[in-house]
Formats: structure tokens, C-alpha cells, sequence
């Protein structure tokens, strides 16, 4: 006796394969076993999400075209009604419950949106049927009574074709289809006028026949004996057929339209679309529910933001190394306070304040240590004889005097003539002396100045006349109290001490 070995797949979890062996008077030929395809658990996210869905038993009706209608054109628009179960596709994922939609025996047409007409262009002259069902967005069917709807229509005229037996059992082929980029791959199935496989089971005597699907992938076959969806791995990467069949319990098959169907389908793993990365786990049934509920919005994760704590001061800035380098090589200039007048301390000399020039007048000279105001005198005429000694000893005196003794004159200066003498200060920019900020100059105090002889050209060569203005003008004065100036003899003082001494016998 042949014994007959059979796959049988059950819808338990895991990736062992059920395989049960029958009396060889079941079948009249032999089912070869597959070693290559074997069933598995539906991934997590596709049975938690099935869940959700249990609540709804859809009704699904055609309205356009009516059973047996003759249309007088080739192009058909079809319309459909769904009760209890939304019909629609999300956004993000592209994916949502729909409508499998079956002209003859072609591959399904999904139908996402019942406001728009489905419109089938050029078909041929004859007798065409549609056969629809609800599905999920992972395209299994919904099995409940009503679910499916099917109308025959005719272009024209009948014809013998497309036009399944009422009175016998009818298999939809439905998945797989089409592309898939990752395991395990859907495979599911309609059945129409089948009987319950139990009940033809209670009495092998009655006159209830009794069904089974015939699955062959790639040429190796294995039985189903329920109606239900399974989800299979094992598949080759590339081209794969797949073939379903309806058979009776003597293994013959049943013959009517549309009960034995081939489909090709491609897998190239490491798909990146919704329903590859679902299989994968790499979606939850958190992020895709809007896939089965239309209201659902993802929630976004929400943190808390961290408090910002509030300085007390104001922050403080640090500079960079290049900003440090460009501080210290600024010079340090004040924009907008005046700098005060400095005092005069011996060795420094103090720039003179330039006044008009007025009508000429002799200068007083001031002898060392007194502050009363001296008499002034004109020096008598000289000769030439007498005046050429006095230049002698005055140059002589000039240009023993260091630089260092000399304190600045209180002379009267011309703006154009006089150079410049500015005292030297680390922390600023020399600053100039306005002749508004000068103190008041006593004329008390004033020295006299010698004034050069008119009548001798020799001894006038040294004066310039620049430096004798024809008016007095104000000089900074001394401080009195201050017991650390000293200050030392003047040019001119010893000029006029050099004509005194001339001047007596």
C-alpha cells in the first residue's frame, strides 16, 4: 500500500512544519512535500493590529453594473456600497481597509475611495464577472457572511465565458501578488457555495462533498483543509510562482470557473515599503494604527524642556586670544573727558599758550626767588664795541646751559613760529592746552623780559623776533606752596644779569 504523505499547515505559531499522512484511498495521486516552504506566526504588529479590526463585519454590495445586466458600451464604471467597516488609505503609510476587486479571473484591483466610480476601459464583447470582498490593509480578507459580493454582467451580448456555475463551490484567488520585500509572505484565498469542512467530515455516507486547497509554490504542493489566511516563509529571491486549487475530498479537482489560478510574484528582500518594514517589526502597531483607525492620530513623544536658570549678572563674555592681542596693542586714547593741566615739576617743560598778538610792551623779568613785581628798565644804547663783548659771553652762557636747566619761558609765542613741546604721558595721547583752561596769570608776578636793542645789530641776531610778541600775554603760575619745585635760572635772567654787570664800571 502507497501512503501518501500531506502537508498540514496549521495556524498555530512557530516555524515547524505540520505534516500529517492520510489512507492512500484519499487521494488518487501523489502530493509531492515540500522541504522549501514552511508556515509561521503573523509578525506582532499585523496581529495586534487585527485586533482592532475584529469589531467590524463589512457588508459589501455592488450597485453598478446588476446581476446578468447586457451594456451597450465597452467601457464600464463600476460603484460599490460598504457597510461597517471605513474604506479608506492613509497618507503616510499608504495603506488602509479596501476593496479587492476581481474582473474575470484577472489579479485584484484595490479600491480605497467608494466616491469615485472604478472604471473598467475596453472590454470585450461578451459575458464578464465581478467578484469583490473586503480586505485589511495588509490584504487579508474579512470571512464574514456578506463580506463578498459578485455580479455577472454581459458587453453586448452572452458568451460561455467568465460565467461561473452558481451551484458549485467557487475559489477567488487573492494573495500573494505583485512584489514583497521581506518574509513571511501572505497567503490567502476566497471561497463561495463551499461547505463547512467539519460538517462534510460528521458522515462520510451523506451527499456533502467534502474540499480541500491544493497550494504548489515553485513546484512543490502541500494541502489546506481550512479556510484561512497563512503566512508562509521559504521563498527564493527573484521569480516565484504560485498556484491554488480547488479539489474535492478524493483529491479530483472541482471544476468551475476561476477554481484554478497561477500568479507570479516577485521577492527581493530588503523592500523599504510599509507593509516589508511591518513584516519586519521594524513598524509597532503604535506608529501605523492609522492604517485601521481614520481618527487616529501618532502621538508625538513630548520633553519637558530643561529650565534655563537666570543669571543674576550680566553674563560675562570671554575674549578670544585674537581679542586679548588686538586690546593690548590699542592704545589707550580718552574720547570724551578733558585731561587736567599737569604741574610743572622740575626737568619738564610746559607748552605755551598761543595768544594774539597785540601792541608790543616789554616783558617784567622776575629775579630768582622774588615774587614782588621788579621795576622795569630800558637798557641804554650800546655801541658796537660795547655790545659785541656782552653777545660773546651770552652765547657762551647759551651754550654751557644744558637742556635739562631750561623750564619753559614765559614768553609770548607765535602759533606758526614755535614748535610744539608736549608732555610725555604713558596712559594717553598728548593733549594740547586750551587757553581756556589756563589759570588767570597775576601780572604782579610777571617777569621782566629783555627786549633786543634796536640800535645793535650784532647783539640782535640772537633774538628772534618771533619770540618777542608785541603784547604780553598770561603764563601758568607756579605753585606756591609746593616746597618740591625748584625752579631753575632762566635764559633770559641771565642775560639780564650779563647786561647789568656790562653796564657798570
Amino acid at each position: 500500500m502507497a501512503l501518501v504523505l500531506v502537508i498540514n499547515l496549521t495556524s498555530c505559531g512557530g516555524e515547524e512544519k505540520a505534516v500529517s499522512q492520510e489512507p492512500s484511498n484519499t487521494f488518487q495521486e501523489k502530493v509531492p512535500l515540500s522541504r522549501q516552504i514552511s508556515e509561521v506566526s503573523p509578525p506582532a504588529t499585523i496581529q495586534e493590529l487585527r485586533q482592532l479590526l475584529e469589531v467590524y463585519e463589512p457588508q459589501v454590495s455592488i450597485l453598478t453594473p446588476k446581476q446578468d445586466e447586457i451594456l451597450q458600451e465597452n467601457v464600464v464604471n463600476v460603484r460599490f456600497q460598504v457597510k461597517d467597516l471605513p474604506i479608506f488609505k492613509d497618507k503616510e503609510w499608504e495603506l488602509g481597509p479596501h476593496l479587492h476587486v476581481i474582473l474575470d479571473n484577472e489579479p485584484y484591483i484595490a479600491v480605497y475611495d467608494l466616491d469615485q466610480p472604478l472604471v473598467l476601459p475596453d472590454l470585450s464583447p461578451g459575458t464578464h464577472s465581478l467578484r469583490v470582498f473586503a480586505s485589511r490593509p495588509w490584504h487579508e480578507s474579512f470571512k464574514n457572511e456578506g463580506a463578498y459580493a459578485q455580479s455577472t454582467f454581459h458587453v453586448f451580448t452572452k458568451t460561455d465565458d467568465n460565467n461561473p456555475d452558481p451551484a458549485l463551490p467557487v475559489l477567488t484567488y487573492s494573495r500573494p501578488k505583485g512584489s514583497y520585500g521581506a518574509e513571511p509572505i501572505l497567503l490567502d484565498f476566497y471561497l463561495t457555495n463551499a461547505p463547512l469542512h467539519l460538517v462534510a467530515q460528521e458522515n462520510p455516507d451523506d451527499q456533502v462533498a467534502d474540499w480541500r486547497i491544493r497550494c504548489t509554490i515553485n513546484g512543490e504542493s502541500f494541502v489546506l483543509d481550512r479556510w484561512q489566511a497563512v503566512h508562509l516563509k521559504g521563498f527564493k529571491p527573484g521569480k516565484n510562482w504560485v498556484k491554488l486549487e480547488f479539489i474535492d475530498e478524493q483529491g479530483n479537482p472541482v471544476k468551475n470557473v476561476f477554481n484554478s489560478t497561477v500568479r507570479l510574484i516577485d521577492y527581493e528582500p530588503k523592500g523599504q515599503d510599509t507593509l516589508s518594514r511591518i513584516v519586519r517589526g521594524e513598524l509597532t502597531a503604535d506608529q501605523v494604527r492609522s492604517i485601521v483607525d481614520p481618527n487616529y492620530t501618532a502621538k508625538i513623544p513630548v520633553t519637558e524642556p530643561t529650565p534655563t536658570p537666570i543669571p543674576t549678572s550680566e553674563p560675562t563674555i570671554e575674549e578670544t586670544p585674537q581679542e586679548k592681542a588686538l586690546e593690548e596693542e590699542k592704545p589707550l586714547v580718552p574720547e570724551t573727558e578733558p585731561v587736567p593741566s599737569p604741574t610743572l615739576t622740575p626737568g619738564t617743560q610746559e607748552k605755551t599758550p598761543l595768544v594774539p598778538e597785540t601792541e608790543p610792551a616789554p616783558s617784567p623779568a622776575l629775579t630768582p626767588g622774588s615774587t614782588e613785581k621788579a621795576p622795569e628798565t630800558q637798557p641804554a644804547p650800546k655801541t658796537d664795541s660795547e655790545q659785541a663783548p656782552q653777545a660773546q659771553r651770552f652765547q657762551s652762557q647759551l651754550d654751557e646751559t644744558s637742556p635739562d636747566e631750561i623750564t619753559s619761558q614765559p614768553t609770548l609765542n607765535e602759533p606758526t613760529t614755535l614748535p610744539e613741546i608736549v608732555i610725555e604721558s604713558p596712559a594717553s595721547e598728548p593733549t594740547e592746552l586750551q587757553p581756556e583752561a589756563m589759570p588767570k596769570a597775576d601780572t604782579e608776578t610777571l617777569p621782566k623780559k629783555l627786549a633786543p636793542d634796536p640800535d645793535n645789530p650784532e647783539l640782535n641776531k640772537y633774538f628772534s623776533p618771533e619770540q618777542y610778541p608785541t603784547s604780553p600775554a598770561p603764563s601758568p603760575t607756579l605753585p606756591e606752596t609746593s616746597p618740591d619745585v625748584i625752579e631753575p635760572p632762566s635764559v633770559l635772567e641771565t642775560l639780564e644779569d650779563a647786561t647789568t654787570s656790562d653796564e657798570q664800571p
